[in-house]
């Protein structure tokens, strides 16, 4: 059950539940608490590259949800929230075959209005398929 988080964590609930992006590739919200944030996203076969394996642009797409989640999470409410990705990297470490994924993004570093977000992706057996470093701006 998710924790009551004010501020932020209810925009990021919002917009997790009415994206058209993230409904598109299926994404849910699973965790939320202050600076941390897990998002699954569902196998299905229109996010494959090639026979089973998920496409590399939908586990980017996972890590960077995850990431924005975690980012508000621990924000303070904004009257008119706005933010942006401003860097990402990823490492695919193994490839994710026709599994269900789970992305837990953690802050590492908080400031004024960056925030530093470290990104695991695994599948279903807890593999690790993906890490990612995500560095996005909150602002108003």
């Amino acid at each position: 059950m998710p924790v009551d988080l004010p501020g932020g964590a209810a925009w990021i609930r919002a917009w997790m539940a009415t994206s058209p992006f993230v409904g598109h590739l299926g994404m849910r919200l699973v965790r939320l608490e202050s600076d941390l944030a897990e998002v699954v996203m569902p196998f299905r076969g229109e996010l494959v590259t090639l026979g089973d394996v998920v496409h590399g642009g939908a586990i980017g797409a996972l890590i960077d949800s995850a990431a924005t989640s975690a980012a508000w999470s621990g924000a303070e409410a904004l009257g008119n929230p706005r933010g942006a990705t401003v860097g990402f990297t990823v490492d695919f470490v193994a490839a994710a075959h026709g599994d269900d994924l789970t992305a837990t993004a953690r802050v590492i570093r908080r400031g004024r209005s960056l925030c530093f977000c470290d990104v695991d992706v695994v599948d279903a057996d807890a593999r690790l398929v993906a890490k990612g470093l995500v560095t996005y701006k909150l602002g108003s």
